[in-house]
């Protein structure tokens, strides 16, 4: 259970690390449905306004808060499989020290 438990868990880090850092730079592939349909939407809505003439500010504003959220969510993903690789690897050293102590002296 223990090594190729924490190596699939090491590959999750490596690829939300990779979502969140492609989140920050703007890109929109780590992004799930809702957040591109609402990223979309403020785009269209954006686009719209400016053809009228107007500002766009609010729809901007729309696109930070959905990348924001974006960010916040791969956040908390990355801060969950990090505290479930600990307590991987506790586990797997408690085991270890148990078989140890059942030796001979």
């Amino acid at each position: 259970m223990g090594n190729s438990e924490i190596r699939r868990l090491d590959r999750e880090i490596e690829k939300t690390t990779k979502k969140l850092e492609a989140v920050r730079r703007g890109e929109w592939w780590p992004l799930n449905g809702s957040e591109r349909r609402a990223m979309a939407r403020a785009l269209a809505g954006g686009a719209y306004q400016i053809t009228r003439g107007r500002s766009a500010a609010r729809s901007e504003q729309r696109m930070d808060t959905t990348g924001t959220a974006a960010e916040m969510r791969l956040n908390a993903e990355l801060t969950a499989l990090h505290g479930e690789r600990q307590r991987l690897i506790t586990e797997a050293a408690r085991a270890k020290a148990k078989r140890k102590s059942s030796g001979w002296f």
